[in-house]
């Protein structure tokens, strides 16, 4: 199903352990991950609150609409944005509005059920087993998330347990730890931005798409308890029963998330999709998953939600640094070093969410590059199902709190921040190394010839069925050689045959590169293998052939060599090819269909025997063979005859694709006929009136003899039929197994078609986005000129009009067509000043800018600038001219010189 949702790309390890503990285990679980013991978390729900320093009023109203005789079973941690030197007096006001203990957090402090904690001044705050652990902050003033530091600790601890709540506050303090908490499963709720005194931080929450609930806070408390008491107060079971009822109803659901949206999660972990839809069905005061399987098929905005929380991914740049390291200390060098200055490096990031760590890879890609001091070119396929992520990866724009996971050196390098200091923006030189794209890497054909697939804790949410079709389908899209770097609690399982662990901790895998393995073909339901010598099949060379010699001429050649004139070509069946002269005494039509002319079954009585006995022999020796004196029966008579079976030896020119044979008939003059063949002699010997029983004897021994050698040959022509029986029928399996390989390689071919398309349908897509921001830039740079007032001409190398602002017609008389003309052609309405066109030249020259003072025949004042216009790569291209207005400052000046003139 999945495209590669991010549900996989960065979901902390641990977490994924517990989460899969009940289901059976995956290949791709590593055994030796580190195990979580549950015991050491808190075992109720924790509810964290953010705010800045202006969301006090709505910390009081949260509080005030609790009631404060209730137990609400769980645990409130405050995050309030502070000055470091601030006495936070929150706890005394949190006091005012319920009974529960409400402490101000000391290090190490252990969380408790039915108590409130609040953050100390000038300190971040996590949560680890159980307990809060006070922090030195390490980001400067100004740019601390303190709010997405303690959710993305709570999300990581208390997994489906973790609630947060996003209160008034300026900046995107806490989006990235709404995604963490949601990526876990737990629960995101936002005041309402109409409720806000600053709607900053709810906005920025919203926009994520990933809140389960929006109100005002008095409202929540109510709110919360409802969704605690649906959601952990009963047994996944009573929930999701394993019964047929309930399995009915979850493939309802499937079903409808297919049909509405086009992706099919029946092949994701079924722990994990529970999971998602009884937290789903808690936000609606849902009981039953029967009832819920309805309300999806009929709430087209509910199968959308429930899609979304499904892809949820909990990602960050340079997740699990170690692995990282690895990747930049052992693959890239190697990678670099098989590729050549200039050349081409591919790279797919499956599962890229929103882009993180896509961008991570560029920047270490970038890092690499600029070390060796080598140019070369990449491609970053960075993928996703999630549209919405798609588009925050395009952007590139993330909120300031990835601070604490980037170094300073590489945010300074790599990025720019915000005026307001409340994000940053990926660099457009790295931002160009990426192609992102909506892909299904389950369903859509795979990008092909990649040097490195990064797959980051997306296999950990599939079955074991479907891992057994992504890593072919990875091994396929790779170079032999080429590199699968893995989230770590994955592995490439059962396929070793097809990738080799280069760093079997840190989840790197190099893809064989030798003949051994057979390469994958992938399909959507189905994978072939093709042998490694028929994977490349090297195209025939076309020789020139010499023209074959016809079979009369072949036919007429042998018979100049020989007397007689009758004769026929035959092969070594018997099918005759050609007959040359009058063999109608010899030879005659036979009864039945007439598909061919056979010589053995029209040679006539006498001749039969004896020509397929000697064509059998010329075959097998390749030896002219003679039978002298033959009696053959012709119309009532006998005809003595001489009979001679040539093979036909040619030329390499001549000869014909099957070997040929002449048969020649040569009739004996009277005065050469020897006395009667046996059967005469039977038929004299038995009308004699005395016996001659030596003769007889004599005659039935030649018989025998001859009948002897027809069975030898018969028996021997049977051999032959049975060999080349068995010969054709292996050509045929071959020719079988050819075809087969063919319409392999041709598969393999639409496969690659088809990929490459989907690449261009990509770049395609990334560059209609260009387009639109180069309009839009266009657009803005447009209005800012016009809005600006100042006569502005732009001109290039040879003086002629680029462009203008609208300012400059009423100095300048220019109208749309001008662009293009020499600017001395244009008439103007300054007086006294005419050497604009010289003075332009010069600044050209000299690349020295000047300025001159001028007026217009309707009286004002302007001072003429003139710089060189030079582009982003400092080359110079053209010039500048301004015209800005003093009129006003030379009435100023004037009246400054007559009260000066009066004194």
């Amino acid at each position: 199903m999945a495209k590669t949702k991010t549900t996989a790309t960065n979901i902390p390890e641990p977490a994924l352990a517990d989460h899969d503990s009940q289901a059976q285990p995956l290949s791709v679980i590593n055994d030796d991950a580190p195990a979580i013991d549950r015991n050491s978390f808190a075992n109720f729900p924790i509810v964290g609150i953010g705010a800045s320093a202006g969301g006090l009023a709505a910390f009081e109203a949260f509080f005030s609409g609790m009631p404060a005789d209730t137990q609400p079973g769980m645990a409130f941690v405050l995050v309030q944005h502070l000055a470091p030197d601030h006495k936070s007096i929150l706890a005394e006001i949190i006091r005012r509005y319920t009974r529960m203990e409400v402490f101000e957090v000391e290090d190490g402090m252990q969380v408790l059920p039915n108590c409130a904690y609040i953050i100390p001044p000038n300190r971040d705050m996590a949560f680890i087993n159980g307990t809060l652990q006070l922090i030195e902050p390490s980001a400067p003033r100004g740019q601390r998330q303190p709010i997405d530091f303690f959710f993305r600790s709570l999300a990581k601890d208390q997994l489906e347990r973790a609630i947060c709540i996003i209160l008034s506050g300026t900046g995107s303090d806490g989006t990235l730890g709404v995604r963490a908490i949601k990526g876990e499963g737990g629960m995101a709720m936002v005041q309402n931005p109409d409720s806000t005194e600053y709607d900053g931080m709810p906005r920025s929450a919203i926009n994520t798409g990933l809140i389960d609930y929006i109100m005002a806070p008095v409202e929540m408390p109510a709110q919360i308890s409802a969704y605690v008491a649906r959601a952990f107060k009963k047994s996944p079971s009573a929930v999701i029963s394993p019964t047929t009822k309930g399995e009915n109803a979850l493939k309802k659901i499937l079903i409808a998330l297919r049909i509405q949206l086009g992706h099919d999660f029946s092949q994701y972990k079924l722990s994990t999709v529970h999971r998602r839809i009884e937290r789903r069905m808690a936000v609606h005061m849902i009981a039953a998953i029967d009832e819920y399987a309805k309300y999806v098929q009929q709430t087209p905005a509910e199968a959308e939600a429930l899609f979304y929380d499904l892809l949820i991914g909990v990602t960050s740049f340079f997740r699990d640094p170690d692995a990282f390291i690895a990747l930049e200390k052992r693959i890239l060098p190697v990678l670099f070093n098989d590729n050549t200055a200039g050349s081409l490096i591919r790279i797919w990031s499956a599962g890229c969410s929103t882009g993180e760590e896509a961008y991570s890879l560029a920047i270490l890609l970038q890092e690499q590059m600029d070390m060796l001091k080598k140019n070369y070119k990449f491609q970053i396929f960075a993928t996703d199902i999630d549209s919405r992520a798609i588009a925050v990866a395009r952007s590139g724009q993330y909120p300031a709190s990835i601070a604490t996971d980037i170094t300073p050196e590489r945010l300074a390098r790599f990025f720019t921040i915000s005026p307001d200091g409340g994000s940053y923006r990926i660099n457009k030189n790295i931002r160009d190394m990426m192609i992102f794209s909506e892909h299904n890497v389950i369903k859509d054909p795979p990008f092909s010839k990649l040097d490195l697939i990064s797959c980051r804790n997306l296999l950990i949410y599939m079955s074991g069925d479907l891992q057994k079709r992504i890593l072919p389908l990875f091994h396929y899209a790779l170079n032999f050689g080429g590199w699968l770097f893995l989230g770590t609690s994955e592995t490439v399982g059962d396929y070793s045959n097809l990738f080799v662990a280069i760093d079997r901790k840190m989840k790197l895998y190099q893809a064989v590169d030798d003949n051994s393995a057979p390469r994958v073909i992938p399909s959507r339901y189905s994978r072939i293998s093709v042998a490694p010598e028929l994977s490349s099949t090297k195209p025939a060379v076309k020789e020139n052939v010499p023209v074959k010699m016809s079979l009369r001429e072949l036919t007429e050649q042998g018979l100049l060599q020989h007397s007689p004139a009758a004769g026929a070509l035959v092969d070594v069946q018997g099918h005759i090819h050609y007959i040359h002269g009058r063999t109608g005494k010899y030879l005659e039509p036979v009864t039945g269909e007439m598909d061919s002319y056979n010589i053995l079954k029209m040679a006539r009585q006498g001749l039969q025997l004896d020509l397929t006995i000697a064509l059998h022999n010329a075959a097998k020796k390749k030896t002219t063979v003679s039978c002298p004196g033959l009696r053959v029966k012709t119309n009532g008579d006998f005809t003595a005859v001489n009979l001679t079976v040539v093979p036909i030896i040619a030329s390499a020119a001549t000869t014909p694709a099957a070997a040929l044979y002449l048969v020649i008939i040569e009739e004996l003059p009277a005065s050469q006929v020897v006395l009667p063949l046996i059967a005469d002699t039977v038929a004299v010997a038995s009308s004699s009136p005395v016996p001659d029983e030596n003769a007889h004897i004599a005659a039935l021994r030649q018989e025998l003899r001859i009948k002897e050698e027809f069975l030898q040959s018969s028996n021997e022509e049977l051999e032959t039929s049975n060999e080349e029986l068995k010969s054709s029928n292996e050509e045929m399996q071959s020719v079988n197994e050819e075809l087969q390989s063919t319409n392999e390689e041709l598969e393999t071919s639409k496969e690659e078609l088809q990929s490459v398309n989907e690449e261009l349908a990509t770049v395609n897509a990334e560059l209609q986005n260009k387009v639109i921001e180069l309009s839009h830039a266009n657009n803005d740079m447009n209005n800012l000129l016009a809005g600006t007032g100042i006569g502005t001409v732009f001109v290039d190398l040879k003086l002629n009009i680029l462009r203008f602002t609208p300012a400059i017609t009423k100095i300048i008389h220019l109208i749309s067509s001008d662009v293009g003309r020499p600017v001395a052609h244009i008439a103007s309405n300054l007086v006294g000043y005419d050497n604009m066109v010289a003075d332009t030249q010069m600044v050209l020259d000299t690349l020295i800018p000047k300025a001159v003072e001028a007026q217009t025949t309707d009286g004002k004042w302007y001072t003429i600038h003139i710089m060189p216009y030079r582009t982003l790569d400092n080359v110079i291209k053209g010039a500048v001219v301004t015209f800005v207005d003093i009129s006003e400052l030379k009435k100023i000046q004037a009246t400054l010189q007559e009260l000066e003139a009066r004194r």
